[in-house]
């Protein structure tokens, strides 16, 4: 489907389908789409679904509509096109294209045992000894006798390969940017460099790092002035800028900042990305106040600033994947949470509904005094109250990380607290539930609390699962192995069983076959406690004839002289 993503505002992170015939964007509550931008229109702009297209149309809005950087009045709108409003920058992403290439059909993996024909590894190459192309070998210097312009060209091959290679290696931006300036300073000679980024809110440059150079005395590096003549050249005109001598630079006024500073070179280049301009990369030579100014060769160049164009590009690209990045988290994380909070309201609504309905019923019964309709109507509530104690429990044991509470406790008899608990449920359901203790299951170090939670969703599960069978049988046995020192709860029934896709969803959260009644946290949680525990759960079914879960964890027998607790009491 159509959408559109906000990758910068204060709206990041949001992503719009564009289901709707017309979608509009603006700053009132009433649009599709309200954008909190105060340099957006009321009414800004509609989106409007033509034939499969979908066309862009500017509402006569104050500042204008723009995509990919250029005023509209009304634009086709393709895939990958960026959507500028206000300070609101989006990009569009058109739906797939049910007529592309499976391209599954055309390719196949071939597999260790039908070797493609012909194909033979003749040589391995690792990513150090590739870099060794650009920059010749640890301690060894290009061959000198190679011509100045491969020389050169080597030389900047290797700056751009050392700049991706820090590109690639973080998503954090003050590493980044610092790193980037490290690397300038050791291919090219300057007293002073600073990388600004633009903010997002006022569209101001704001300093990010700065550096300078070994030679520079202290008493000089306290504080770094830019001029701002060259700063507003750069974003103005929007490339970059070398000048050898600011004195004499036909570019600058004789009042300008760069001529009163001292400074005799600089270098300031834009960081221009995919989507504008994110910042820029400034460097210079600097001759402080009321030392003489000594004629000598200039040490910044044309490939120089050719150079630098480049760093600041990749970084530029950088930046921006990392900003998208972040938005796609951000996104990702309210997609979750809105998911949570529908799923959980909804859980929580009908089972206050229950507890509303029984109350109905006790309020009945003690108007008439008539004891009967009072107990069924505080049976509904009590089973209302358990099932919205399991749900909490569920979500805190879901959502915190934590270490099991080893002691030594009896597994035996955690598995037959959760049966003599499931008893009356199975019988309301029609549903046998067997109990088959391991005769040889020593007492283990586990956390008897979250285990009893474990088993207790597991079996709940399987009791659900029989309740449409003609004779719903669950089985639950343990298993002690000496020799693989494992310890097992069997939980095998005969319900109606998982089909092959389903059965690698049913451990996601808020992922339940039961509709209403269930949640989607238990196995989830379960699989969180074995895990926890060093094990796992195992799931064998087939559709239509049952399901068995096997939760394995290791068996730590304790050690002799720590006291044994009496497993007697479990709170749900």
């Amino acid at each position: 489907m159509a959408s559109l993503f906000v990758i910068q505002g204060r709206d990041q992170g949001r992503r719009v389908d564009l289901q709707r015939p017309v979608v509009s964007l603006g700053r009132e509550g009433s649009n599709t789409i309200q954008l909190h931008d105060s340099e957006v229109s009321r009414n800004h702009a509609e989106v409007r679904n033509q034939d499969d297209a979908y066309v862009l149309v500017d509402l006569q809005s104050s500042n204008g509509t723009f995509v990919n950087s250029e005023t509209i009045s009304e634009h086709v709108l393709q895939s990958g096109d960026r959507v500028q409003i206000g300070r609101t920058l989006m990009i569009f992403t058109h739906a797939e294209d049910s007529s592309a290439v499976d391209l599954a059909e055309d390719v196949d993996i071939v597999g260790k045992d039908r070797a493609a024909q012909g194909s033979r590894i003749v040589k391995s190459i690792s990513h150090q000894e590739g870099s060794q192309l650009l920059h010749g070998a640890e301690g060894t210097s290009v061959d000198e006798s190679e011509s100045p312009w491969l020389a050169r060209a080597r030389s900047n091959l290797q700056i751009m390969y050392r700049t991706a290679l820090a590109v690639s290696h973080t998503l954090d931006i003050d590493q980044l940017l610092q790193r980037i300036l490290e690397l300038i300073f050791e291919w090219v000679e300057t007293d002073r460099g600073c990388i600004m980024l633009v903010d997002q809110e006022s569209e101001e440059l704001l300093p990010k790092v700065s550096r300078f150079g070994s030679h520079v005395r202290d008493k000089h590096r306290e504080r770094m002035e830019i001029s701002r003549t060259i700063l507003d050249y750069v974003m103005e005109h929007k490339e970059g800028v070398l000048t050898s001598d600011a004195s004499e630079d036909q570019r600058w006024d004789p009042a300008a900042s760069i001529v009163k500073m001292g400074v005799r070179e600089a270098i300031c280049v834009p960081m221009q990305g995919r989507y504008g301009i994110v910042g820029v990369i400034y460097i210079d030579t600097y001759t402080a106040p009321g030392r003489s100014i000594q004629r000598a060769p200039n040490k910044f160049s044309g490939e120089h600033l050719k150079l630098m164009v480049a760093i600041a590009h990749q970084a530029a690209l950088a930046i921006e994947d990392t900003s998208y990045y972040s938005a796609m988290v951000q996104s990702e994380r309210l997609a979750a949470m809105g998911q949570t909070i529908a799923t959980l309201s909804h859980h929580v609504k009908n089972i206050l509904q229950g507890i509303r309905g029984g109350s109905y019923l006790i309020d009945a019964g003690l108007n008439t005094n008539d004891q009967e309709v009072v107990r069924k109507g505080w049976s509904i509530v009590e089973k209302n109250q358990e099932k919205i104690s399991n749900l909490v429990m569920d979500m805190l044991s879901f959502s915190k990380e934590r270490e099991p509470d080893l002691g030594p406790a009896a597994l035996n008899e955690v598995v037959a607290d959760v049966i003599e608990l499931m008893q009356t449920r199975a019988d309301e359901a029609g549903v046998d539930l067997a109990w088959e203790p391991a005769s040889d299951l020593p007492e283990l170090l586990f956390d008897a609390e979250m285990m009893h939670r474990a088993i207790l969703n597991v079996v709940t599960n399987a009791i659900d699962a029989c309740e449409k069978a003609e004779s719903g049988r669950v089985l639950v046995l343990t298993e002690y192995s000496l020799e693989h020192a494992t310890a097992k709860v069997c939980v095998a029934d005969n319900g109606e069983g998982i089909s092959d896709k389903d059965i690698n969803k049913i451990f996601s959260v808020f992922e339940s076959r039961k509709g209403n009644r269930g949640t989607g946290l238990g196995l989830p949680v379960s699989k969180k406690i074995l895990r926890e525990h060093g094990g796992d759960i195992l799931v064998t079914s087939q559709l239509g004839v049952g399901s068995c879960f096997s939760l394995e964890m290791p068996a730590i027998v304790p050690e002799p002289g720590i006291p044994s607790d009496t497993l007697t009491d479990f709170e749900l």
